[in-house]
C-alpha cells in the first residue's frame, strides 16, 4: 500500500514547489502515473495471494475502489480548469492541494483495517469536501448545502463511534481480519438491534438512503465540478463500502433488520426516479438519479448474498464512472450558456455534434445499456433480488422503465430541438474536454470486455 500512500502525500509539496505556469500539468501527469502503479492491485490482489500487513492493506473488495479513486484526481482536474482559471495562483494551489488530501484521506480510508481508523478517515474527508464546496460552489445556496451536509453526515455517524467503542469492549478488537474470522456474539435482542442500526445508519446516510438523501441533491448542484465529480463517484462509494465491512460482522441480526431498509429502497428507488422526470435542473436530475442507483447497492448488500455482494461492488464502480462523466458533460453546458436549467439548452446538438455523442453514451451507460458493465451490475443485483422475493421484480422492473425514460427525456431536452434565441457566442468543445469525456469512456469499455477485474470476491 506504501506505493500508493507515499507517492500521494508526494503530490503535495509539487503543487506548492510548481511553477504556476506548470502546476496543472505537473501534478495531473504524476497522478496518473500513480492510478498506473495502483491498476497493478487489481491483479495482484486474489484469493491466494492477499495484500495483507498491520494496518493498511488491499483486497478484492478495496482494490478496485483505490483505483478508481486514483483514477479520479487527475480527471478532477482537467475538469476544474476552466471553472477556476481566473482565481489568483494562490487559490488554484490551495484548490488542488483540497483534492489531493481528499485523495490520500479516501486512499487510506478504502485500506483501513483497523474500524476505528476507518471511522476517523471516513470522517476526515467530509473536510475537504465541504471546504471545496462552500468556498468554490456558484452560488450562495452554497453554504446552506454545506450545513446540510455536514450535519447530515455527522447526526449518522456520532452512533457509529458510540457502537465501535462497545464492541471494541466486548469483543476485545477492531481489526477487520480477525473480526472475519470470529463473528461477534449477537444475539436478537432490541439493544443488539440499537447495535445494528448504530452501525449502519452512518453509511446509510452516506450512500445515501431514501428518507435521509436531502444533504444529496444540496451538495451537488452547488459544488464546483471537482466536488460533484468526488461526491458521486467516491463519497457515495464510502457508505457501501463501510456497509459490506460491517454487516459481515454483525450477522444473525441482518438476516431480520435489513427487510424494513429492502422495502424503503425499492420504494425510494421509483420515488427519487419519478422525481427525476419532472426535474428542470440538470445537475439535480443526475443527483436523484444518484440515489436511486444506490438504493440499489443498498438492496443488494442487505440481502447478503455472494452473488449480490457482486453485483453491488460491481454497480458501484460503473456508476462512479457514469455520474462522473455526466456531471463533467453538465459542466460543460454550464460554462457555455450560464445556466444549469436544461430547456435553455435545447438544440445543441447541431452546434456540438462531437458532445452530443458522449451525452448518448453517458445516457446509454447510465440506462444500463447492453453490454455495459453497468448492465452486468443491475442484472445480477436484480436476479439476485428475485431469487430473495418474487414479488420484488415489479418494482425493479419499473424502475427500469422509469430510468429508460428519464435518461431520453435528458437527452431530448438538453440536445434536440430548436437553438433558443439566447445562444450567441458560443465556446467550441476544447480538446481538454474530449481527452476528459473519452477517460470516462474508456474504463467503461474496458470493464465490460472483462468484469471480472471489479466484481469483487467470487461466489461460494
Amino acid at each position: 500500500m506504501l506505493k500508493i500512500i507515499l507517492p500521494s502525500l508526494m503530490l503535495m509539496p509539487l503543487t506548492w514547489l510548481s511553477n504556476n505556469k506548470k502546476v496543472w500539468a505537473n501534478v495531473t501527469a504524476y497522478s496518473l502515473m500513480i492510478n498506473l502503479v495502483s491498476i497493478s492491485l487489481l491483479w495482484q490482489n486474489d484469493e491466494n495471494n492477499p495484500d495483507f500487513s498491520t494496518l493498511f492493506s488491499a483486497d478484492l473488495l478495496s482494490a478496485p475502489l483505490l483505483v478508481l479513486t486514483t483514477w479520479l484526481l487527475p480527471l478532477t482536474l482537467l475538469a476544474s480548469q476552466s471553472h477556476i482559471k481566473k482565481e489568483p495562483e494562490y487559490s488554484k494551489k490551495l484548490y488542488i492541494s483540497l483534492l489531493v488530501s481528499l485523495q490520500i484521506l479516501l486512499v487510506l480510508t478504502f485500506s483501513a483495517n483497523e474500524l476505528v481508523m476507518f471511522y476517523i478517515l471516513f470522517e476526515a474527508t467530509l473536510i475537504p469536501t465541504l471546504i471545496v464546496i462552500t468556498r468554490w460552489g456558484n452560488q450562495t445556496e452554497r453554504l446552506n448545502a454545506g450545513i446540510y451536509f455536514l450535519f447530515y453526515t455527522l447526526v449518522g455517524s456520532i452512533p457509529l463511534l458510540i457502537a465501535l467503542i462497545f464492541i471494541h469492549n466486548s469483543a476485545g478488537t477492531l481489526n477487520l481480519i480477525l473480526m472475519t474470522l470470529s463473528s461477534l456474539p449477537i444475539s436478537q435482542t432490541w439493544s443488539n438491534n440499537i447495535l445494528w442500526l448504530a452501525c449502519i445508519m452512518a453509511f446509510m446516510v452516506k450512500m445515501p438512503l431514501y428518507g435521509v438523501h436531502l444533504w444529496l441533491p444540496k451538495a451537488h448542484v452547488e459544488a464546483p465540478i471537482a466536488g460533484s465529480m468526488i461526491l458521486a463517484a467516491i463519497l457515495l462509494k464510502l457508505g457501501g463500502y463501510g456497509m459490506m465491512r460491517v454487516s459481515a460482522m454483525l450477522d444473525p441480526v441482518t438476516k431480520y433488520m435489513a427487510h424494513p431498509f429492502i422495502l424503503l429502497s425499492l420504494w425510494g428507488m421509483i420515488m427519487t426516479s419519478s422525481i427525476c422526470l419532472r426535474q428542470t435542473d440538470l445537475k439535480s436530475l443526475i443527483a436523484y438519479s444518484s440515489v436511486s442507483h444506490m438504493a440499489l447497492v443498498i438492496m443488494a448488500i442487505m440481502i447478503q448474498t455472494p452473488w449480490s455482494f457482486m453485483g453491488a461492488t460491481t454497480l458501484m464502480i460503473a456508476h462512479g464512472l457514469t455520474s462522473s462523466l455526466l456531471f463533467c458533460l453538465a459542466n460543460t453546458n454550464y460554462e457555455r450558456i450560464h445556466s444549469r436549467t436544461m430547456i435553455m439548452a435545447r438544440g445543441l446538438q447541431m452546434v456540438f455534434p462531437l458532445m452530443a455523442t458522449w451525452w448518448i453514451m453517458a445516457s446509454l451507460a447510465n440506462l444500463a445499456l447492453p453490454p455495459t458493465i453497468n448492465l452486468v451490475g443491475e442484472l445480477v443485483i436484480t436476479i439476485s433480488m428475485f431469487s430473495w422475493s418474487s414479488p420484488s421484480i415489479i418494482l425493479l422492473g419499473t424502475n427500469i422503465l422509469i430510468t429508460s425514460l428519464y435518461s431520453i427525456y435528458m437527452i431530448v431536452t438538453t440536445q434536440r430541438g430548436k437553438l433558443t434565441n439566447h445562444m450567441n457566442n458560443l465556446q467550441p468543445s476544447h480538446t481538454r474536454e474530449s481527452a476528459l469525456m473519452t477517460l470516462h469512456i474508456l474504463p467503461l469499455a474496458l470493464l465490460t470486455i472483462n468484469p471480472k477485474l471489479i466484481i469483487g470476491p467470487a461466489p461460494c
